[in-house]
């Protein structure tokens, strides 16, 4: 068997690439390289430079590596950014999805593993979010994560594949420093970026309807998601007719203020006080997973704390900024 990882160079994607070579699959990776770098790839594991927009490109490596699997990673998810960018989010997550899946359906593909998000619950009015909470993604990246869902599951029904949707909450930490978050669009990286320039951490809004006035989130170490595919991709390569969608995230609800303070303790930062800014547009208030249907389904349970991802990401970022 050998499993196709889009955006398999990036930052979740490398992650599930090691996890994947580390068990012993075959793995091949198409990445455009806008976000990836290849040195991120394990010796040995074969890098076809090209976008999943590219129909010629995506039936090349699934042809040439005889590709019995695809776990689809690439995609742009910055919320701020599809709000501003509506028609850009779509034709990069839906249409490259769909010349994905079109190229998949034609080589034979009987496996499809999509990278979906909490973004599609929205606003969840509810203590911890089930795969049954209702969908209502409130920016045009939510949504086009739900269309993408759609479409896996659609094709999957006509197509014979064995397919799962998995949900990742809000992802953070690395598995070894090099492998870290490049990016400074998630939180932990933002508020690393702005310590090391000796400027505050900036908190986006502080009068949501939360204990403390801040964003509430469940965050999950990055080489637990990168378990989670395993687990993902094993139940898909025993069970032809599987059409999963699950939740990744522990359970637990953590403040971007508690999240700061985390980061404050590990890098020893905490004499800068947080500066609160305007609300973003698009950001929920509260979103945390219900891990149940997960460990049902899978046999999976997220293992790293808050504080390990904070400092397996501080450790990455040190590397990268000595």
């Amino acid at each position: 068997m050998t499993w196709l990882i889009t955006g398999g160079a990036g930052y979740i994607g490398s992650h599930v690439v090691k996890a994947m070579t580390d068990r012993g699959e075959r793995v091949v990776v198409l990445d455009d390289l806008s976000t990836g770098r290849a040195e991120r790839l394990p010796d040995g594991v074969p890098l076809d430079v090209g976008t999943v927009l590219d129909p010629e490109a995506v039936d090349r490596v699934l042809r040439a590596h005889a590709v019995t699997g695809v776990v689809h990673l690439a995609g742009k998810k910055r919320v701020a950014e599809s709000v501003a960018r509506p028609l850009y989010y779509y034709r990069e997550n839906v249409e490259g999805l769909r010349v994905l899946l079109d190229g998949a359906a034609a080589a034979g593909v009987r496996r499809f593993l999509f990278s979906s998000s909490a973004s599609v619950y929205g606003m969840p009015d509810v203590d911890l979010v089930t795969e049954g909470t209702p969908c209502a993604p409130i920016n045009p990246y939510g949504e086009t994560k739900l269309a993408g869902e759609w479409l896996v599951g659609a094709v999957g029904r006509v197509h014979g594949m064995a397919t799962a949707s998995l949900r990742y909450f809000n992802v953070a930490g690395a598995a070894e420093p090099a492998l870290g978050d490049e990016g400074a669009f998630n939180l932990v990286p933002m508020v690393f970026e702005r310590l090391e320039a000796d400027e505050p951490a900036r908190i986006f809004g502080d009068d949501y309807p939360t204990p403390d006035g801040t964003c509430v989130r469940d965050y999950v170490h990055v080489e637990d998601i990168a378990s989670a595919h395993v687990a993902a991709a094993d139940r898909l390569a025993a069970d032809p007719g599987a059409a999963l969608t699950l939740n990744i995230g522990r359970g637990e609800g953590v403040s971007v203020s508690e999240m700061i303070g985390i980061i404050h303790e590990v890098t020893g930062r905490g004499d800068l006080e947080p500066e609160v800014t305007a609300r973003r547009p698009g950001d929920p208030a509260s979103v945390v997973a219900s891990a149940a249907l997960i460990a049902r389904e899978l046999s999976w349970t997220a293992r790293h704390d808050v504080r390990a991802m904070v400092e397996s990401a501080w450790a990455g970022w040190r590397l990268r900024h000595p």
